[in-house]
């Protein structure tokens, strides 16, 4: 185990470089990961969804 204590800027720096490094095909499947994550997340707000753009996580079965 690794324990690093640095500051917040160079964190976000961290994180962002590592992002960039990765290829757009892999940023995007990495965006659809955590969308389906936050989508998982229970809220008391109901939404309508008439008119918006939906990805539709169930028929992606691995």
């Amino acid at each position: 185990m690794h324990i690093r204590f640095n500051t917040k800027e160079e964190s976000k720096k961290e994180q962002q470089e590592a992002f960039l490094k990765l290829s757009k095909s892999e940023r995007f499947l990495l965006f659809l990961k955590l969308s389906k994550m936050f989508n998982q997340i229970s809220t008391k707000h109901i939404y309508d969804f008439k008119n918006n753009f939906i990805i539709d996580f169930t028929k992606f079965k691995r």
